[in-house]
């Protein structure tokens, strides 16, 4: 068996690895050329469908619209032996709508632990304003590469 195959994480693994981290590092590509990584909240659908909002005119938009490829990760440890992460390539779907906004703005503070879902009514009331001036952002990954150096035993 490859050290790859080693380290990779199961879909069980990712899912619950996804689900413990509260930020997610979005790589869009710049019209220089060179990668624009942006370090952003998120929120999960159970198919690790990705969701996140940003202001309209940021400089992630533009590339986005240029670009729609991006690159997700996650990526935890201080030593070797803990490395930990993954990476998903997708595609951005743009959600204008403001309610659509809204419910990903509730979401990804739930996700964070800000919020529960009980809190819905009273959390979407006060995030208009804000939602009006940004866009939703949808990732569904095409691919996910993951590594847990954890599971070589420490045997490098």
């Amino acid at each position: 068996m490859s050290r790859r195959n080693q380290i990779g994480m199961t879909s069980d693994e990712i899912n619950a690895y996804l689900r413990s981290a509260s930020t997610m590092t979005l790589v869009s590509n710049g019209k220089d050329g060179f990668p624009h990584p942006m370090p952003m909240w998120f929120a999960l659908d159970d198919d690790n469908t990705v969701y996140m909002t940003t202001f309209r005119k940021s400089q992630k938009v533009k590339n986005l619209q240029r670009n729609p490829r991006v690159t997700l990760m996650v990526e935890s440890g201080e030593q070797y032996q803990q490395l930990k992460g993954l990476i998903i390539h997708a595609e951005v779907e743009f959600l204008d709508e403001v309610d659509a906004v809204q419910d990903i703005m509730f979401r990804v503070s739930v996700q964070r632990g800000d919020a529960s879902a009980d809190d819905e009514t009273q959390a979407k009331s006060g995030t208009k304003r804000s939602a009006e001036k940004r866009i939703g952002m949808k990732f569904k990954p095409q691919r996910i590469v993951s590594w847990d150096h954890g599971k070589l035993g420490g045997v490098y």
